[in-house]
């Protein structure tokens, strides 16, 4: 499959599709899931290789919220760009092994964990 993250031909570029209210890099601009979706294009377009769809804050200082609440934010934008012409892989970055594996259900294929599994002794086994 094309679309699956191979390395050794060249850097890969992860665009950064961030859908919470609180972010530090764009002020929640894409929290629909059709903003989420013409900027994924966007970033596509511009080079992106794979997107990023993050639903929770990990700027410090960012009040945690809930498997459900990063859920009911990140499920209707993967569901969105799986349904779209968006060729680039969708990445998920989360650190909860539930909310990955109802993602990767919905269409994501990467799970990007800022903990590497060790905020959910759940996460190795789930995306093995």
């Amino acid at each position: 499959d094309e679309g699956l993250v191979r390395g050794g031909r060249r850097t890969l570029l992860m665009g950064v599709l961030n859908v919470t209210p609180d972010s530090f890099s764009d002020g929640g601009r894409f929290d629909s899931a059709a903003a989420a979706t013409a900027h994924a294009l966007e970033l596509e377009a511009a080079g992106a290789d794979i997107i990023d769809v993050g639903a929770v804050s990990t700027r410090p200082g960012a009040v945690a919220v809930s498997p459900e609440e990063e859920l009911r934010r990140a499920a209707p934008v993967v569901q969105a760009l799986h349904a779209s012409p968006l060729r680039a892989p969708i990445s998920v970055d989360t650190s909860c092994a539930a909310v990955a594996a109802e993602l990767a259900a919905l269409g994501a294929r990467v799970v990007n964990d800022v903990s590497g599994g060790a905020m959910d002794r759940e996460m190795l086994p789930t995306v093995a």
